[in-house]
């Protein structure tokens, strides 16, 4: 069989024989082997950071249910100082490295790279899922009723069938996080879904007793402010702000007093990276 000749510069040798390449099936392998790798979970802080794209990681949560959770920068010193939430962390069924502050100073501090998924990117892509507009399909977990008359507003008018009765108002939590009322409601209703939007650092906890405590594995989303931004009861930020980490800046405009405070605890996160890297903080007694 005549040789294919190939430009000097790129072999040297000056010329391929095809009938020796690998056949086609191997590349097909090759490439399948690869973009499953980049799917595996990367150790941060003693956590397994989903590695892949928002809708590699909703497809993930829809086919395993379980807790769905989204730490912020501001919230990795609590690992250290609450035990319930940094077991809601360590024992979650899919971690998403939402905080831009961490996927930045992973890069800078360690040298490798994360994919950043928000969790705005992650519940857009979730909202896309026409089984969630299906009635009972989900039900809503909120901070107030503001949040909850502009979250059922926003969800019929873009082809939800969402009812009052599928979002529930949570109550301020004391300790420790419970709802025993919660539970029967889930119960009760049996959804797939469960979108909580509540404060970092609450929505966790009561995930982590949701999903010990409901009689079905409904998937438990976590996903805190991401809501707010969608459906109008919180600042938005535009896709580009959320693209290039700057969600934060957004809210502390909007309500400095609020967030100036929470911003203030991720001073934290620069020594912990580079203390124990990839291992979980030691708790404090």
């Amino acid at each position: 069989a005549p040789l294919i000749r190939s430009p000097p510069l790129a072999y040297p040798a000056g010329s391929v024989d095809v009938a020796r390449l690998p056949p086609a099936p191997f590349y097909f392998l090759l490439s399948t082997f690869f973009r499953l790798l980049s799917t595996f979970p990367m150790q941060i802080l003693g956590l397994q950071f989903f590695e892949g794209s928002a809708a590699e990681a909703v497809q993930v949560a829809i086919a395993k249910g379980g807790l769905v959770v989204a730490p912020s920068g501001t919230c990795f010193a609590r690992l250290t100082q609450d035990e319930v939430y940094r077991r809601a962390l360590t024992e979650a069924d899919l971690v998403l490295p939402d905080s831009g502050f961490m996927v930045l100073l992973w890069r800078l501090l360690r040298g490798r790279d994360i994919t950043r998924i928000s969790g705005l990117a992650y519940l857009t892509e979730l909202l896309r899922r026409p089984e969630l507009q299906q009635n009972g399909a989900v039900l809503w977990i909120l901070p107030n009723d503001d949040a909850r008359e502009k979250t059922l507003v926003w969800l019929q008018a873009h082809g939800f069938a969402t009812t009052p009765d599928d979002c529930q108002v949570a109550p301020i939590y004391g300790l420790p996080v419970e709802d025993s009322a919660i539970v029967e409601w889930i119960d009760a209703g049996r959804p797939r879904h469960v979108i909580i939007a509540l404060s970092g650092g609450v929505q966790e906890k009561l995930g982590l007793y949701l999903r010990e405590h409901c009689s079905h594995r409904p998937a438990l989303h976590c996903i805190g402010g991401a809501l707010g931004f969608i459906t109008g009861y919180q600042v938005a930020i535009p896709d580009w702000a959320d693209r290039f980490y700057l969600g934060w800046l957004f809210r502390l405009v909007a309500d400095p007093g609020k967030f100036l405070p929470r911003a203030m605890n991720a001073v934290a996160l620069p020594g912990m990276i580079l203390r124990y890297g990839e291992h979980l903080p030691a708790a404090k007694s």
